[in-house]
């Protein structure tokens, strides 16, 4: 099933499938698979998000307001309907920086994904090259939920959604693809009548 996520700067991806999705993102981001998914998460931002999520979009005309939640949601879901359009990418690629395709093999859906600012790529170099073993930055957050599921008992979902002020299914998600990526091993394991628990184990 076709996958969107969306990261805390509103950018936008597609992918072919959840796991696909957790794979290639190693930012906390929401997913949502439909309208009535994407309304839920839309349901927790404040009017500004919904502006700034619309008019990063790739060739859509600014607005300054939206009549209602719903309005919003429903132009939103039907215009990131276009990423996913194989052989059909969005013909203005300086819009691309706000929301941007990330399915299928073709150079013009690989050069839409070289449309991201050169900061953001020379960023993503730069960490790259950088060993492992330099761990994530202090005080980032990755850090700090490095630090709650190092300690003796893990950390319950709600912990960290308390902690992190992230939504359940960010945490699932960061869970899957950052840590991951970062070569952490995490176990998941829900006690008998408990919250879901994250624990990281011994490398």
């Amino acid at each position: 099933m076709m996958t969107f996520t969306i990261d805390q700067e509103n950018n936008i991806s597609v992918f072919a499938t959840a796991e696909e999705a957790a794979a290639a993102t190693t930012t906390p981001f929401d997913s949502f698979t439909s309208q009535q998914e994407l309304a839920e998460l839309a349901a927790g931002w404040p009017a500004e998000r919904l502006l700034a999520v619309w008019n990063s979009l790739p060739g859509v005309t600014p607005v300054k307001r939206f009549q209602d939640q719903k309005t919003a949601t429903s132009r939103i879901w039907k215009r990131i309907q276009k990423l996913g359009t194989a052989g059909k990418p969005e013909p203005a690629p300086k819009a691309i920086v706000g929301a941007r395709a990330a399915q299928g093999a073709s150079a013009k859906a690989k050069a839409t994904r070289k449309t991201t600012s050169a900061h953001r790529a020379r960023k993503a170099k730069k960490s790259a090259t950088k060993p492992e073993s330099a761990g994530p930055r202090a005080g980032s957050k990755m850090a700090q939920v490095i630090a709650m599921l190092q300690r003796k008992n893990g950390a319950t979902l709600g912990e960290i959604v308390e902690k992190m002020n992230w939504q359940k299914h960010t945490v699932r998600g960061f869970m899957a693809g950052a840590m991951k990526k970062a070569g952490y091993r995490v176990e998941s394991f829900k006690p008998d009548g408990g919250d879901r628990t994250y624990k990281i184990l011994a490398q």
